[in-house]
């Protein structure tokens, strides 16, 4: 009996690793069909090292207040906030998000236009970022709850309560 507890939780572990890697690719692959690439993007481990970013959401504003990553600012995506941009000197690091990517590269491009020199896309987006465990807040402080903007985009987040 204990030899077939044994084999069950080995096959069991190789099952959600394997599901863990399936998905990771299959989330790249749709990831890399979706965006051009017009924005250099910066992982999630990456934005974790820089120090004095500036991070914006592009989401619309319903999204935003259900979480949002810590000390991130709503820019929006289809009524840009350009009052957000005010403070925010040229040279200074933006890192965009929104769910996957698509918007917020979206919103990187008319930065670029508009003269700021240092921007990147998170690469995953919120999407990405609670999937690695990391904390997204509203505006009570820490939350579990993601938008996933439809039910379609929502298979790609596999942790938090999500809203659509």
């Amino acid at each position: 009996m204990k030899k077939l507890v044994i084999i069950l939780f080995n096959i069991l572990f190789a099952v959600t690793i394997y599901a863990q890697t399936t998905t990771s690719a299959d989330f790249d692959e749709m990831l890399n069909d979706l965006l051009s690439f017009t924005v250099p993007y910066v992982t999630v481990d990456e934005l974790e090292a820089l120090d004095g970013v500036c991070l914006l959401d592009a989401r619309e504003l319903e999204e935003y207040e259900v979480s949002h990553l810590p000390d991130a600012k709503h820019i929006g995506y289809k009524r840009l906030q350009t009052d957000v941009l005010e403070n925010i000197p040229k040279e200074q690091t933006i890192v965009i998000y929104c769910s996957v990517g698509y918007r917020s590269e979206k919103i990187g491009e008319k930065l670029k236009k508009l003269g700021y020199k240092n921007v990147y896309n998170l690469y995953g987006s919120i999407f990405e970022w609670v999937n690695q465990g990391n904390e997204v807040v509203d505006e009570e402080g820490q939350t579990n709850e993601v938008h996933t903007y439809n039910k379609q985009w929502s298979q790609w987040l596999k942790r938090g309560k999500k809203v659509y």
